[in-house]
């Protein structure tokens, strides 16, 4: 499953990597977020709840962040335990650019799951990513104090 999209933020494209990996941010910003800490200079660790329709697993997750250009771009991976329902995994690339006085970031991410997860359908698990993901970089825009448009 691949989801993605580009994002125009009126903030400067530093102001965007900072806020981008800052904890306090992403625990604001990210949906249903109980924890998330630094583990390594890389490497991240989080508990999430997430709401996939009917069901609402917490998922515990590594993250971690590779290809680093400082202030341009990173590959974000995770792995994700719900327990009994099973695993998800994916990745995402994530690359900033200036735009006039802001930032344009593009976002493309691919995914997978397995499991129970598998069960409650593609389609459902897609529309529900997709959501979380715009969710999140409008709560995202606003935890930096900004406006965002999608590109």
């Amino acid at each position: 499953m691949d989801f993605g999209g580009r994002y125009l933020l009126a903030a400067p494209r530093q102001d965007v990597w900072a806020a981008l990996n800052d904890t306090a941010v992403l625990k604001a910003t990210i949906p249903g977020c109980q924890r998330i800490d630094w583990t390594s200079e890389n490497t991240l660790e989080l508990q999430i709840k997430v709401s996939l329709g009917v069901v609402h697993p917490v998922f515990t997750g590594d993250l971690t962040l590779s290809n680093v250009l400082p202030a341009r771009s990173y590959t974000l991976s995770g792995k994700g335990r719900g327990g009994i329902l099973g695993l998800a995994e994916g990745a995402a690339d994530i690359t900033l650019a200036d735009a006039g006085e802001g930032c344009e970031l593009a976002f493309q991410a691919r995914g997978g799951a397995s499991g129970q997860i598998m069960r409650l359908g593609k389609t459902l698990i897609g529309n529900s990513a997709q959501k979380v993901i715009d969710g999140f970089f409008e709560r995202f825009a606003e935890a930096m104090g900004t406006t965002i448009e999608v590109v």
